[in-house]
């Protein structure tokens, strides 16, 4: 299982270096999940990313790309062998040339918000 805290650790770092302004709502040991503030007065915040340990594999949530697809522009055929679903990349192993990509691509959803 160290491979998986390892995964999360460097999942997180990205996470969290793109999320000024936005709030953490749970940050516990193998789940961290990220909202955007609410837009307007009344509005409820919106889900904006989480990583999370599962059994065999560490998730990596982007919601951006899921309302956004065109931030997927680009993207390395390595890197989407790794989605699952609209928005969620699955890794099980530290992957340095992957976590740059997903922190570029991190960074573009947090910069679409602005």
């Amino acid at each position: 299982m160290k491979e998986a805290e390892s995964v999360f650790a460097s999942l997180s770092s990205i996470l969290r270096r793109h999320t000024d302004g936005m709030s953490i709502k749970v940050d516990e040991p193998g789940n961290l999940y990220i909202e955007r503030l609410a837009s307007a007065p009344g509005a409820k915040p919106a889900f904006f990313g989480a990583v999370q340990t599962k059994k065999s594999y560490v998730s990596y949530h982007l919601m951006p790309i899921y309302e956004h697809p065109a931030l997927l522009s680009g993207l390395s055929e390595r890197l989407r062998g790794r989605m699952q679903g609209k928005s969620c990349f699955n890794f099980v192993a530290p992957d340095p040339v992957l976590f740059a990509e997903l922190d570029a691509l991190t960074a573009r959803c947090a910069a679409g918000l602005e």
